[in-house]
């Protein structure tokens, strides 16, 4: 139950994020789910992959490389399907930030319970 919650949500995080940054546009909710499912897919296995690859420059640069390996995940969701569209690089990388911030909100508001 929680993991549908937790699609809904961010679902809706980046429908928010469409709204807000300029350059990023979304056909409706059902397109915004498929975007956040497909990011959190491509995430968490060819980000994986890039991250172990990249882990000591990541170390060095404190965590940079891992947000532009997310900028570049959600870009080849962009590439991936029609109903989510970004006018390039930063459109992204604000994206990233604004659904971070929604998510860490929704997770205040929502609690850490583990059921």
């Amino acid at each position: 139950m929680r993991l549908i919650v937790e699609i809904l949500l961010m679902g809706l995080a980046v429908l928010i994020g469409a709204y807000i940054v300029p350059g990023v546009q979304v056909d409706g909710y059902g397109s915004a789910i498929i975007a956040a499912v497909l990011i959190a897919l491509v995430n968490a296995t060819l980000g994986f992959i890039l991250r172990l690859l990249t882990f000591p420059v990541n170390f060095l640069t404190l965590g940079l490389v891992s947000f532009i390996i997310t900028v570049l995940m959600i870009l080849l969701v962009d590439k991936m399907m029609t109903g989510f569209n970004t006018s390039g690089f930063w459109s992204a990388a604000f994206l990233a930030i604004v659904v971070a911030l929604i998510k860490a909100i929704f997770n205040a508001v929502m609690g850490t319970d583990k059921d």
